[in-house]
């Protein structure tokens, strides 16, 4: 996992961003890089053996042209990123910490590093030079933490010597890998959590698919590292499997982009509607749909600017996603306007929830950055099948919510109106 937090810097030392960072992320990140530096150089005292360097050199061959075949996807998803960022190394980086010595590791780790800031960071304004130095010390520091497990736990001398492994050795290296990804998950989360505002500490992890791919990369690490240790070839045929992670990684995003609206993180309009006629098909009992439209939008927009605007939206999608029911879909479906799909609900389901989205969007406050507060309220228009139309498709639902959203528009907004009622 990498970090995803801070922005540029200049080229001379004086005008780096890293000393723009407040004192106790300065602190954090300069800490972390002189530990890991300072870890480079006691592992340095053991000098490895040829034997030791083959096994690295084989190591570099399968790692280095997998990083180099997938830079260009790497720079276009760290384009869609705004969270914690897994980077698909840690395949390679957990291989070495079973198989080879830490200072070759962490040889290892920096090269990595080095190869993906020529290739891929340098292009990027706002990811200066310190944030990939921090991002490979918070790797090398989880590295030297799992080969301290495996060599506490001796897997490492049991599989070199040509054992076969037994559950004890597969607990160790379980441990290891859950160690190193504790050290760094802990490491990146606490610089973004004192740079950034975060919404909820379990953006501070990724998210669980996010977890599951490093996972993923963990468990590919072992058998890179067997191979490594008992047929070293045989680890440049992980470069196909972990390249082809990397573009299914890829085709996930650019699916998850392609269905998500940018500033609210809902649905899109198209995303919504083949969500909501999955969900129509599906459904046996009623259907309810909720039109809301945000009162008098415009003048926030020209009063506070665009920025607030796009808050106001996001907060208001905050609102929607925890006040409807699990199982309802919920989108942004164009401007300031939001729909709502209500499976399996009757009149007084739908009006109760129409209800609480008013008087919770009318609860919010927004401060602009005059600090002046902005107040909001929606209208909000409701339909129901059959009261509808029996059997009304969802176009015909939408008609009818939009019809009785504008009725309660010329009613004097702030209020929920339901269609035939």
């Amino acid at each position: 996992m990498g970090e995803n937090v801070v922005t540029g810097g200049g080229r001379s030392p004086s005008g780096w961003k890293l000393w723009s960072l407040p004192g106790r992320v300065r602190f954090l990140v300069l800490g972390v890089d002189l530990l890991a530096f300072g870890v480079l150089v006691l592992s340095a005292r053991a000098a490895p053996t040829p034997e030791q360097w083959v096994t690295a050199g084989w190591l570099a061959a399968a790692a280095l042209p997998h990083l180099h075949a997938s830079h260009l996807i790497e720079r276009r998803r760290r384009d869609r990123e705004g969270t914690p960022y897994v980077d698909l190394c840690s395949v390679w980086i957990f291989a070495g910490a079973i198989a080879v010595p830490l200072v070759l590791e962490l040889v290892l780790v920096a090269v990595i590093y080095a190869h993906r800031w020529v290739l891929v960071n340098r292009f990027d304004a706002v990811r200066p030079p310190h944030r990939t130095v921090y991002t490979a010390a918070t790797l090398a520091l989880a590295a030297a933490a799992a080969a301290t497990v495996l060599r506490w736990s001796g897997v490492h001398e049991h599989l070199a010597g040509g054992a076969r492994p037994g559950w004890a050795d597969l607990a160790a290296v379980v441990a290891a890998a859950a160690v190193q990804w504790a050290v760094n998950t802990g490491l990146v989360g606490t610089a973004i959590a004192w740079t950034v505002a975060v919404e909820h500490p379990r953006r501070l992890i990724g998210s669980a698919s996010d977890n599951l791919l490093e996972v993923s990369q963990l468990a590919l690490g072992v058998f890179v590292a067997l191979a490594l240790l008992w047929w070293p070839p045989a680890a440049l045929l992980m470069i196909i499997p972990t390249f082809a992670l990397h573009q299914c990684v890829q085709l996930d995003q650019l699916r998850l982009a392609a269905r998500t609206d940018q500033r609210t993180g809902l649905l899109n309009a198209i995303a919504w509607h083949q969500q909501a006629e999955l969900a129509l098909e599906r459904t046996r009992g009623r259907i309810g749909v909720l039109m809301i439209d945000l009162d008098w939008f415009k003048r926030i927009n020209d009063t506070h600017g665009h920025p607030v605007g796009d808050d106001v939206l996001a907060e208001v999608a905050t609102v929607l996603t925890r006040t409807v029911r699990r199982g309802d879909t919920v989108g942004r479906y164009g401007g300031e306007e939001f729909a709502v799909l209500l499976p399996d609900v009757d009149e007084a389901e739908v009006r109760a929830i129409a209800e609480r989205i008013r008087v919770r969007i009318r609860a919010l406050r927004i401060t602009a950055p005059t600090g002046e507060a902005v107040t909001l309220s929606a209208t909000i228009g409701a339909a129901l099948d059959p009261s509808t139309a029996p059997g009304a498709g969802l176009d015909e639902m939408i008609r009818a919510a939009d019809d009785a959203l504008y009725a309660g528009k010329k009613a004097g907004r702030d209020r929920v109106a339901v269609a035939g009622c």
